[in-house]
């Protein structure tokens, strides 16, 4: 169900008047095949989706929700979690206190994953760590750490790459169990966090177009992954500003593997993959 950009403009406003949530500045590709999803998921035309928009805030949050993506894993791309174990991590290892912030977390496992990357270093207990998405619902199954065992086979294998092995020395292999972290109940399909996880973090609602800090603190290390490929250039310019004014001097901001940061504001940062240091 192809879309026009007059439908676009429609749900924009329509979801803008009705709530805090603004659309505008997002990609236009990615937002219409994002838009058609949803109207082929719901068998609605645009007016049928508004109408019933309009009707239900419940149903506005549901769309919300749809329209913005949700995809992530334990230890996703493992080659990221690489970079911040090998070559970022190790150099906070003389701070007093370390503050992490996974902006655009969804429903939690990249935060998981670095709660328990932070324990295998020694520096879990004096890492604080904060994290928000614009949804609700998602925020509340990060808070919860529990997540489908069959659907997310993967988490293992990553899990493995990460925490086990070594990529820069192959002999150097730690056989660390699974239920030092996660409970694994192959009857009702689950993996669940360990407590000592799920009470760490902080979990926030935030829209990162608003460009806020809702958590009033500044961070060592800001993760943005597979979040910016969703907003146009100037949107994505405007929050990696934001980034910059709330990182430390010398703190890193790590993007998705395909993500990268152009324009001017490159001048601000120093790149070395998909790590960007502040200057």
């Amino acid at each position: 169900m192809a879309v026009e950009s007059q439908d676009i403009e429609l749900f924009i406003g329509t979801i803008r008047s009705l709530s805090d949530y603004d659309f505008s500045e997002y990609s236009i590709k990615s937002f219409s095949r994002r838009l058609e999803k949803v109207l082929i998921d719901n068998k609605q035309d645009i007016s049928g989706l508004v109408k019933k928009i309009k009707s239900s805030n419940d149903f506005l949050e549901k769309i919300v929700r749809d329209i913005t993506v949700n995809t992530t894993e334990l230890f996703r791309d493992p080659k990221a979690w690489h970079t911040v174990r090998y070559q970022i991590l190790p150099k906070f290892k003389d701070y007093e206190s370390i503050n992490i912030y996974h902006a655009g977390c969804s429903t939690g496992q990249e935060v998981y994953s670095m709660l328990i990357l932070l324990y295998e270093m020694d520096l879990f207990y004096k890492t604080n760590v904060f994290a928000s998405d614009i949804n609700i619902q998602v925020l509340e199954e990060a808070k919860k750490g529990t997540y489908k065992y069959r659907f997310n086979l993967d988490y293992l294998s990553n899990f493995d790459k990460v925490i086990k092995d070594n990529p820069y020395n192959t002999e150097d292999f730690r056989d660390v169990p699974y239920s030092k972290y996660f409970d694994i109940n192959k009857a009702t399909d689950t993996i669940k966090m360990k407590p000592f996880l799920t009470s760490k973090p902080v979990f926030k609602k935030q829209d990162l177009v608003k460009g806020s800090n809702v958590f009033y603190t500044k961070f060592d290390l800001i993760l943005c992954r597979n979040v910016l490929i969703y907003f146009n250039f100037d949107l994505q310019n405007k929050i990696f500003e934001y980034f910059h004014q709330n990182l430390f001097d010398g703190g890193y901001l790590v993007l998705g593997m395909h993500e990268s940061m152009l324009g001017p504001i490159t001048a601000k940062f120093e790149k070395k993959g998909i790590m960007y240091r502040k200057r």
